[in-house]
């Protein structure tokens, strides 16, 4: 497995992050826990998830993939000493007030909750989920501070920020002489570049680690038509995306074709694809099954030349940075 720092930080992690969002909803217990054992076996040690993870379409039972992870941590063996944990706060847990967002209170609140739901007695990466613009840069990073200080979390990091609020958020921490954000996760694919514009320009200045979610966007870049011609495309794998194929199943199928012309899978391909990224650290793979695991995997292996990025970038138009994307 190949590995590297997180950011500017000295933490190493392996380039392929293990995301949890589907433990509790979509994956029962048993095999999550087999499969956070296999992704040790196979030398990844970036594992993902979110207080609010394990809701189900109602939105209740939040929190029950940290829950999850927390009784995969307390089997023992070194799972938890051998894995850098990332869990997120923002979310709303109830309609209590202070249950969410990211006062100091709310942060404190999450804290204490994910680490006894999580069965740990620190979290490595501590990101916030989303902006809150109601809370200034003060209260939020006084209130990370303590959870430093106190040795609760390591690192801190954003998910879902504009490139403004991260240079925002840095320029406010460095006042304060802290660290500030180390990493950002961001929505990114080859359908989707807009953090091509600003954001990733700001995490290259900041010296940010991305780490991309939903990489092959739903599904949508992992040989979905190729399954759909199979007859192995589960009629509800796609939620969300399936109004975005139906837009886009010309250039999907035009990448498919592409796929099968250079002799590599899809979605190793897609991976591959965001491996070869500026700012990039460990997108992260959300599989349900060993298999899954070790087809991700494999995308280490795929070596793509300029011929092959010209010709994704001739599928899937990108940003350039801005202001010259829009303007001179």
């Amino acid at each position: 497995m190949e590995c590297t720092h997180l950011g500017r930080t000295g933490l190493t992690v392996s380039r392929l992050c293990l995301g949890t969002m589907n433990f509790g909803r979509h994956t029962e217990e048993s095999e999550a826990h087999r499969l956070m054992d296999t992704a040790h076996e196979r030398g990844i040690n970036f594992f993902d998830t979110a207080n609010a993870y394990g809701r189900d379409g109602e939105g209740n039972l939040k929190g029950r993939t940290e829950e999850i992870i927390g009784r995969w941590f307390a089997q023992g063996g070194g799972r938890r000493e051998r894995t850098v944990l990332a869990t997120k706060v923002y979310a709303d847990m109830s309609d209590w007030p202070n249950e969410g967002k990211l006062s100091a209170l709310a942060i404190r609140k999450g804290v204490e909750a994910s680490l006894r739901r999580l069965r740990a007695d620190h979290i490595d990466l501590y990101q916030m989920h989303h902006i809150d613009r109601a809370t200034p840069w003060e209260e939020i990073w006084q209130a990370m501070e303590v959870l430093v200080a106190q040795g609760k979390i390591l690192y801190v990091g954003s998910s879902n920020f504009a490139g403004w609020h991260i240079a925002q958020a840095q320029e406010a921490a460095r006042s304060r002489h802290f660290l500030g954000l180390v990493s950002e996760q961001s929505l990114y694919n080859l359908l989707d570049r807009a953090v091509e514009l600003e954001v990733i320009p700001a995490l290259q200045g900041y010296g940010l680690g991305l780490i991309p979610w939903s990489p092959l966007r739903g599904g949508l870049l992992g040989g979905v038509l190729r399954k759909e011609r199979e007859g192995t495309l589960g009629r509800s794998a796609l939620g969300y995306a399936n109004e975005l194929l139906a837009e886009h199943r010309d250039r999907i199928q035009a990448y498919e074709d592409f796929a099968d012309e250079i002799g590599t899978d899809p979605a190793g391909l897609a991976l591959a694809w965001l491996l070869s990224r500026p700012a990039v650290t460990a997108p992260i793979i959300g599989p349900r099954t060993a298999a899954q695991l070790d087809a991700a995997i494999g995308a280490l292996d795929v070596q793509l030349d300029q011929e092959t990025l010209d010709r994704l970038d001739e599928l899937f138009p990108g940003h350039r940075p801005a202001p010259e994307d829009y303007a001179w």
